[in-house]
């Protein structure tokens, strides 16, 4: 039996490799929801190895973005990865408040939790992967899986401060990339004074307005609802009920022990303690083959 305390956030796969003695490419893991369907990232990656002996500048990827969001460049930051615009939000306006379940790191880098305070919200929502309502408004909205729900970059509100990660839209969780937009250029200027020099490293940088060319948003939703599709059934088809969802995850509310008993096959699911549910998991929508290799595992948990 493999024991695997779960992580804050999934992501976990090194860990497991290191539990089961095999490579890290050997794991499945469906804790970290990304884009299933992204083309990979290496040969974009590879046209830009020069940038690695020069200091990073982000003007150019920041205005490429810019374009594709609609907003106005200098209301935007360019953020390493996502969780450092959750971060710098919270260290520039500490006081706020989630309503759980809802990710983590909010609650973990507010300062103050106040029920009067900022509203902070996941759209989709994390983790049930259900959609916001158009009627309804936050003061900070966390849209890192919004493209893969929607097929459009952003739902688009200038009264709220908008988080997005590009690391899941495009499935590169080594390079890190995500973004804040302010609701005006001053807010967005002190936020990014908060940054670390050279936060968003060169090659980072240096291959944004290439993926952002080569993005098929609509495509890939549509791609994923059929994967998504396809993974309840199977989750089904072995007693394990999904709620609901728009996302690139589903959400499993009854699956106790289904995690540690997916673990020896080198397969990781996100564990629901996190989110205040421990007998929950969060599934991330796999591709064909992820998929056939979790149902290949569910056969023989249930014979």
């Amino acid at each position: 039996m493999i024991s695997l305390a779960p992580g804050p956030h999934g992501g976990d796969a090194w860990r497991l490799a290191e539990a089961l003695g095999v490579e890290i490419g050997d794991v499945l893991d469906l804790s970290a929801s990304l884009n299933p369907v992204a083309p990979s990232i290496g040969p974009f990656v590879a046209r830009h190895l020069d940038q690695l002996d020069q200091y990073p500048a982000d003007g150019h990827a920041t205005a490429a973005l810019a374009e594709v969001l609609s907003v106005e460049s200098s209301r935007l930051v360019l953020t390493n990865g996502g969780a450092e615009a959750i971060a710098l939000l919270a260290a520039h306006a500490p006081v706020g408040w989630v309503e759980e379940p809802d990710f983590s790191l909010y609650r973990r880098h507010l300062t103050t939790l106040d029920p009067g305070g900022p509203q902070w919200r996941s759209d989709p929502h994390n983790p049930t992967g259900r959609l916001a309502d158009p009627e309804e408004r936050w003061d900070v909205r966390d849209e890192a899986f919004y493209p893969l729900a929607t097929g459009r970059w952003t739902r688009g509100d200038e009264a709220s401060t908008v988080l997005g990660s590009l690391t899941k839209v495009f499935a590169c969780p080594g390079l890190r990339l995500g973004y804040l937009i302010a609701p005006d250029d001053r807010t967005a200027a002190a936020i990014a004074e908060r940054r670390p020099r050279w936060s968003v490293n060169g090659l980072a940088c240096a291959v944004l307005p290439d993926l952002l060319a080569a993005a098929d948003l609509p495509g890939w939703c549509a791609s994923i609802g059929v994967l998504r599709a396809e993974l309840v059934d199977v989750l089904e088809r072995h007693g394990y009920v999904a709620e609901p969802s728009a996302a690139n995850y589903v959400w499993v509310p009854r699956a106790p022990g289904l995690r540690d008993r997916l673990l020896p096959a080198g397969v990781l699911v996100r564990d629901g303690a996190g989110f205040g549910a421990p007998e929950a998991v969060r599934i991330a929508v796999p591709d064909a083959a992820g998929l056939d290799r979790l149902a290949d595992h569910l056969e023989r948990l249930t014979r």
